[in-house]
């Protein structure tokens, strides 16, 4: 059983994983980048800035210094921004302790590489892609961290691995299942975020149900399209990791990446909105382009996710290429 688990990260959905692992009796120490966040973390068992009003376990306790998070963990989790993964892994190599389990719980494509999160892991660890377990689903931090009940997915081809983490991280509101299919959640996990900004973008408009619903059903064709191109297996898009996550991330106000898209619908600029989200940019305005293009590579048709890029970094208004969706040839469903 693995007992000693480290979370790197210290953002809403690695304290709320963390919350998760220490309330399934695991002994958990996070890594924050700001000493003030590993205070409050270890002091008083909260993290405000990111979960405020929840109280965290005794049995977790945070630190800034990374050589300090590490030593001795049997399982290293990865909570980090996907584009800043790279930069933060490659600090941190050196300190991972031999033989720990790496568990990835960052959505998104790395711009510039296109690779998934799984190899960039890979590449930067020097550890197999096969032994890497990815964590998805649907996982908004706040309602889980309130001990609402959740499903997830781990998926790692070491099978093996994927269930040393479902083990550590059952508890009695969160329930993991386990997959051998990496590549299907992964890319599962990093287009939802481009489809929920395009639902959120709907809202923002004054549309309703029907038009979520079609952006929804459409976009789960656009990444099992993809992923199945990139040898997923479609069986993966009908769980909770391919239309399990979407409906949570398309349909929920907790979404980061719904609201962000709801802003810009309303008219706000890429910039206010980055503004009224504190400053932080939504994980599928940088995933649309990397997404886009790795499609483009592949020769797969995904239009919302191309709407979304233009709308996000090339200046086009959201009624626009909404009329452009509207207005595509037509043709039968599952073509």
């Amino acid at each position: 059983m693995v007992q000693r688990i480290t979370v790197l990260g210290a953002g809403s959905w690695g304290t709320a994983f963390a919350k998760v692992l220490a309330d399934a009796g695991r002994d958990v120490t996070m890594w924050a980048r700001r000493e003030e966040v590993a205070g409050e973390i270890r002091e008083r068992h909260a993290n405000s800035g990111y979960l405020p009003g929840i109280e965290l376990p005794a049995n977790l306790t945070a630190t800034h210094d990374p050589a300090e998070a590490l030593a001795g963990a049997e399982a290293v989790v990865l909570a980090v921004p996907s584009q800043s993964l790279r930069a933060n892994l490659s600090g941190w190599r050196e300190l991972l302790p031999r033989g720990a389990i790496l568990v990835s719980l960052a959505k998104g494509v790395e711009l510039g590489t296109l690779k998934r999160m799984s190899e960039v892991i890979a590449e930067i660890s020097g550890v197999s892609g096969d032994e890497i377990v990815v964590v998805s689903g649907p996982n908004l931090a706040r309602e889980i961290a309130q001990g609402q009940p959740a499903g997830a997915v781990l998926a790692c081809a070491v099978h093996d691995r994927a269930v040393a983490i479902q083990q550590a991280s059952f508890n009695s509101y969160f329930r993991p299942y386990t997959n051998t299919d990496v590549v299907g959640c992964e890319v599962g996990g990093a287009a939802k975020n481009v489809i929920a900004l395009s639902c959120g973008m709907a809202v923002g408009m004054g549309l309703g149900a029907n038009t979520t619903a079609t952006l929804i059903t459409r976009g789960l064709a656009e990444m099992a399209r993809l992923g199945t191109k990139l040898g997923a297996d479609p069986l993966t898009f009908a769980g909770l990791a391919g239309v399990g996550d979407l409906v949570a991330t398309c349909s929920s106000p907790l979404s980061r990446n719904r609201t962000f898209g709801e802003r810009l619908g309303r008219g706000e600029t890429l910039e206010q909105a980055q503004a009224a989200a504190g400053g932080q940019v939504a994980e599928g305005v940088m995933s649309c382009t990397s997404i886009r293009e790795l499609a483009h590579k592949h020769g797969v048709d995904m239009p919302i996710t191309d709407a979304m890029h233009r709308v996000c970094h090339e200046g086009a208004d959201p009624r626009q290429v909404g009329a452009e969706l509207l207005g595509r040839r037509q043709k039968h469903e599952w073509s």
